[in-house]
């Protein structure tokens, strides 16, 4: 442990330098580089985790740098001066000499202990190693892993300590007379910032341009920190313009009513409806005192100055529209599926996905200026989709969308942001068109690399070969300043490939998977489901669709055994597995451990190898297993998730909304996997490509009956259900 008078001196020096830090923070790094002998001696503490977190807590890295040395000094003269056991960080670059006797005794001991081998098999094999240093090695590794993962999870919990609550929202984003900021520049420009969170850089001297008016769609791999550039934008963490109104999404679940919980998302509007009430209270107040003749004087100018507010209430009331205010949010809530009857009902009486839409409804209700959506489609089918996808194509206003569906960024995006390499990329056009414009530009960069390299290969030959030649000497010397002022090259980012892979299950004779004359309802008074006949082979690739409450989810209840048929039988193969991917998957997963724990606690008897080695291959590599899945992103939960599927070596695999909060790269992965796997596959999903991509079969689950589609592709469902919009 390190001497009480050096951590004193720690504390000392980092509240001298950063007045301003947290406490917390302060304390974390002493009580840190107290236990840091027990870390390894491989590890430079200072640079490696003291530097990173203090530059993400305060930001100023000037002081930060200035400070870290003088750490550094402070424990390399604490080492200096004990001679028997190092101190604090007296790990930093000590050399070790080699040749010392007392290592060449040390190592002469260790050659000398040999293992006994002269066993075979079936016999004892003895061993003369020292297992009391072996044990020592062991514990200190153990001792190291145990460390970074704690670092790990200090870092994580910031993401899930930073909550983006009502309270904080309000205190940054306060009540905005938003009538009062017609004819204002309302475009985004913030030039040079960086973002950094739970120790990781999301983004270093990146600029954000987004001009009012057009729609922006925000691209880029699961776990980039797209949604993180979000959350900083409504926290107004970056400078976005004070008179520039962001909208914040909140899931809402108590005893509002539905409609009620979206007219409430203008708080504008509510300001001044409270306003008005309360000022036609104080004036009926002012009346009745006035006839009974108290201070009339002085409660009649009272009067006339509520009066004076109320009309000016009553006004800007009139500039919004407050008396349309509740056709309009009617008009959004059965635009993303809500049936009119479920429009009166508490909001608490929703389940998650349903609240998720009140809170897209909430967000579209309120017309901000900045209208941030993240993932908005996931929680929506098909006819949803097309609905938003109309609406948004109509926003007045700026948005800046994060999605994975590439055909609602082709309906809805006039501008692409790529966000990768701590960078942000801009791109004209929709989806299609920035990724063809990605592809060139990414050739072009490797043929200008490839051709810039040739030429330095070039004149390096010339130089190698006539360097110390009489006659071409000057030459091969002109040709070394050329190439010494030819600019730094790097060659072009190339983006690790993602796979996916799920286990080919043991052959199965048919019959596999049957329903026949299946009836199906909660209760004895309704019916979802009547008379269901239905065939699933190995071979199978189906799509379920419908509108929600159709009863999808019902219908792959009733498959796998969930819930039993009130009349009809479901015909099940003896050996047959199947595995369930839910739309829901997050509320199966213990959010506070890690990959690894989880698969072992619900799917024992494996190793950690095995484990980690079926996590990767989902995509979750490295010191990502061994984070809290609260930390993780939407994206690699699902990868996580799926990771769990191929536990189980499925005959059938049942996917509800797979590809939600999965990047395109991933999506494109999933794809590939779902086609070389030689079980069933069926799934619900609004995904157009996803479906069109996998499925041979598309069954139409509506007004309780479960058909096949004659049709040939999505495409011509989707045209049969949507309305054309008018032109």
């Amino acid at each position: 442990m390190v001497a009480e008078t050096e951590l004193a001196k720690v504390n000392q020096l980092i509240r001298s330098s950063i007045p301003d830090i947290d406490d917390a923070i302060v304390d974390y790094v002493v009580g840190y580089l107290d236990e840091v002998p027990s870390i390894g001696e491989d590890e430079d503490a200072i640079a490696d985790f003291v530097r990173p977190l203090l530059v993400d807590a305060a930001g100023d890295s000037s002081n930060i740098e200035i400070l870290c040395e003088q750490l550094t000094e402070l424990f390399a003269n604490a080492y200096q001066t004990n001679t028997k056991t190092p101190q604090g960080l007296n790990k930093l670059a000590q050399p070790i000499n080699m040749l010392s006797r007392d290592s060449v005794s040390a190592t002469s001991r260790l050659v000398n202990q040999s293992i006994d081998l002269e066993a075979v098999s079936g016999r004892k094999v003895e061993t003369r190693v020292d297992t009391k240093r072996l044990e020592k090695a062991e514990a200190k590794i153990k001792a190291k892993l145990e460390k970074r993962e704690r670092r790990s999870n200090y870092e994580a919990s910031k993401l899930i300590n930073k909550k983006n609550d009502a309270e904080f929202y309000i205190q940054v984003n306060p009540i905005l007379d938003y009538t009062s900021t017609k004819g204002k520049i309302k475009d985004v420009k913030i030039e040079n910032f960086d973002i950094s969170f739970a120790g990781k850089r999301i983004l270093t001297n990146a600029n954000l341009s987004l001009v009012y008016g057009r729609r922006y769609g925000l691209v880029g791999r699961n776990g980039i920190g797209k949604s993180t550039l979000l959350r900083t934008l409504s926290r107004r963490e970056i400078s976005v313009p004070t008179h520039i109104k962001i909208n914040w999404f909140q899931m809402v679940g108590d005893d509002t009513l539905a409609i009620q919980a979206v007219l409430s998302a203008d708080i504008w509007r509510e300001h001044l409806l409270k306003e008005e009430k309360t000022l036609n209270e104080t004036i009926n107040s002012l009346e009745k005192q006035s006839t009974e003749g108290i201070n009339a004087e002085d409660l009649d100018k009272e009067k006339e100055a509520a009066s004076m507010r109320l009309k000016e209430v009553y006004q800007k009331l009139e500039d919004i529209e407050s008396d349309k205010a509740e056709s309009r949010a009617a008009a959004i809530l059965s635009g993303l599926g809500f049936p009119a009857e479920k429009h009166k009902l508490p909001t608490r009486t929703f389940s998650g996905g349903w609240r998720m839409r009140l809170a897209l409804a909430r967000a579209l209700f309120c017309r901000p200026d900045l209208l941030l959506l993240d993932e908005p489609t996931n929680m929506l089918d098909i006819p949803a989709v097309a609905w938003l996808e109309h609406y948004l194509k109509k926003w007045p206003s700026t948005l800046l969308v994060v999605s994975h569906d590439r055909e609602f960024l082709d309906e809805v995006a006039t501008d692409i942001l790529h966000q990768h390499s701590e960078r942000l990329d801009y791109y004209k056009g929709n989806f299609t068109q920035f990724w063809a414009t990605k592809e060139e530009r990414r050739k072009n960069q490797l043929r200008e690399y490839e051709s810039q390299m040739q030429y330095r290969q070039h004149l390096q030959d010339f130089i190698d070969r006539w360097r110390y030649n009489a006659k071409r000497g000057p030459q091969a010397q002109s040709k070394i300043k050329i190439l010494e002022k030819l600019p730094q090259l790097e060659p072009p980012e190339i983006e690790n490939s993602v796979t996916f892979k799920f286990p080919n299950p043991d052959p199965l004779s048919p019959p596999i998977l049957q329903m026949n004359d299946v009836s199906f309802g909660y209760n004895s008074n309704e019916t979802i489901l009547s008379k269901v006949n239905l065939s699933v082979q190995l071979d199978s690739r189906i799509a379920v669709v419908g509108p929600n409450g159709a009863g999808k989810s019902t219908l792959l209840k009733l498959l796998t055994g969930n819930l039993e048929p009130r009349s009809g039988l479901v015909h099940r193969h003896g050996r047959l597995r199947f595995a369930l991917f839910m739309q829901h998957h997050v509320d199966q997963l213990d959010l506070d451990a890690n990959a690894v724990v989880f698969m072992s606690k619900n799917w024992p008897g494996r190793s950690e190898e095995e484990y980690r080695r079926q996590l990767g291959n989902f995509g979750i590599t490295g010191m990502t297993g061994l984070q809290p899945l609260e930390t993780l992103s939407g994206g690699q939960k699902s990868r996580v998730t799926f990771a769990c599927l191929g536990l189980q070596n499925p005959h059938i695999l049942i996917l509800d909304e797979p590809t939600n909060h999965l990047d395109m790269d991933s999506i494109d992965a999933l794809t590939n996997a779902l086609k070389e796997f030689k079980g069933g596959v069926i799934l619900v999903s609004h995904d157009e490509r996803f479906i069109d991509s996998i499925c041979q079969e598309i069954w139409v689950c509506e007004r309780g009956q479960v058909r096949k589609f004659e049709g040939d592709s999505i495409k011509q469902y989707r045209e049969m259900i949507v309305p054309k919009e008018e032109p």
